[in-house]
């Protein structure tokens, strides 16, 4: 198994960088906001913090790849970083301090190391493979994190960015059926609600509609606090567009309660 041990020192080192960028223009009162064709919101804090990320990354990974939210994707080979400057925007944007800034690292089709950066809530986490995953505000400075035990839906809390996004895919019910067969239900929102989930604090995250880069360094610190993150599907990994992560233990009564009844109907019994 590869050792990813001096891309994760480089990952912690790119979260200071990036840091020095953020934090300053966090709440700043000549922060400029614009609308992207997709109609999100992007602020010169989200361009300025990934130029920072691809200037180190050219600097100390020059043969690998990057793909990131604000620019176009430069290299090639198997070994691609994944970059999200500032995963919760409209919270940056507003003063909330529900922000990250996620950097992963993709080996072929392996998303290999993730790191997730939240200044303004003091908190750090990351995981490489075979690694477990942590929590703290360096390697030095850390605590090992797990999923919960949590076995029946009865029991199980929820965390969601969005109820009314999952309209968009055709599973609004499917979706308010299973929230109501669950113990608690909550809108921690973006990266949080995965942190919260690796943390055992959460037991089920879902996002009906996600790009690469917002999910890309999720995945390790989750299955390596020994959650599972899939698609819709069930393909694991965060290649589908869309996100279920779970302690493990309930992953596959969602993805059956997410499923539309005709699809179910469809498939037959399992």
């Amino acid at each position: 198994m590869p050792a990813y041990d001096d891309d994760l020192r480089l990952a912690h080192v790119l979260a200071d960088a990036v840091e020095r960028v953020t934090m300053p223009r966090f709440k700043a009162e000549d922060l400029r906001v614009d609308s992207k064709p997709d109609r999100s919101l992007v602020s010169d804090a989200d361009r300025s913090a990934e130029e920072v990320l691809r200037f180190q990354l050219s600097r100390t990974r020059p043969r690998d790849a990057v793909h990131g939210e604000e620019f176009p994707d430069t290299g090639h080979g198997p070994r691609r970083w994944i970059l999200d400057p500032i995963d919760g925007t409209h919270n940056y944007v507003r003063g909330v301090p529900v922000w990250a800034t996620l950097i992963a690292l993709v080996d072929g089709d392996q998303p290999v190391l993730g790191l997730v950066a939240a200044p303004a809530l003091g908190r750090r986490w990351w995981a490489a493979q075979g690694t477990g995953a942590w929590t703290g505000r360096s390697i030095t400075a850390a605590r090992r994190i797990q999923v919960s035990g949590v076995r029946s839906l009865s029991d199980a809390s929820v965390s969601l960015s969005s109820i009314t996004s999952w309209s968009s895919v055709g599973r609004m019910r499917p979706m308010l059926g299973l929230l109501e067969r669950c113990w608690r239900v909550r809108g921690y929102g973006d990266f949080w609600s995965y942190m919260l989930l690796a943390e055992g604090a959460v037991d089920i995250a879902a996002e009906p509609e996600l790009a690469l880069y917002d999910m890309a360094a999720l995945v390790p610190i989750i299955t390596e606090a020994g959650g599972r993150f899939t698609d819709l599907t069930g393909a694991p990994g965060p290649f589908g567009g869309n996100a279920v992560a779970t302690n493990g233990l309930l992953h596959e009564e969602v993805l059956r309660a997410l499923t539309p009844d005709g699809e179910r109907e469809a498939a037959g019994p399992s």
